[in-house]
């Protein structure tokens, strides 16, 4: 069998009409301060990777296609965080099979979060 010419995610990029705001709403919802913060590109290391704030610049925020899932311990108790801090729910956690947790909110740019609890990727953090 051929390897994958995928080696895995990397980077998360969310396009948002204010990355100062953005900037300062993620700092407070992940817990961490971005390792690149300028006017055109604001990066955090999440875990090892990289969740990116950019400008609009035209590119739709919100649902354009694909969520990423992001791995969590305590999906109920960081979903709850996100709502607290003025995010909106899209769906709250859910199992959906074999004990894997789901849940979606949208942050206040419109860009949707997705959360995953999944026992068969150890968490790395």
């Amino acid at each position: 069998m051929t390897p994958s010419a995928f080696l895995g995610l990397r980077t998360v990029i969310y396009y948002v009409p204010d990355v100062v705001k953005a900037r300062d709403w993620y700092a407070q919802a992940l817990g961490i301060k971005p390792y690149y913060d300028t006017p055109y590109y604001v990066g955090f290391n999440v875990g090892g990777f990289e969740l990116g704030l950019h400008p609009k610049e035209g590119t739709p925020s919100g649902l354009g296609g694909g969520v990423a899932y992001w791995g969590v311990d305590d999906i109920v108790g960081c979903w709850q965080q996100l709502i607290a801090l003025g995010a909106t729910s899209i769906s709250e956690a859910r199992d959906v099979g074999e004990g894997i947790m789901v849940a979606t909110v949208a942050d206040p740019f419109g860009n949707h979060i997705g959360l995953i609890k999944n026992s068969s990727f150890p968490n790395t953090a």
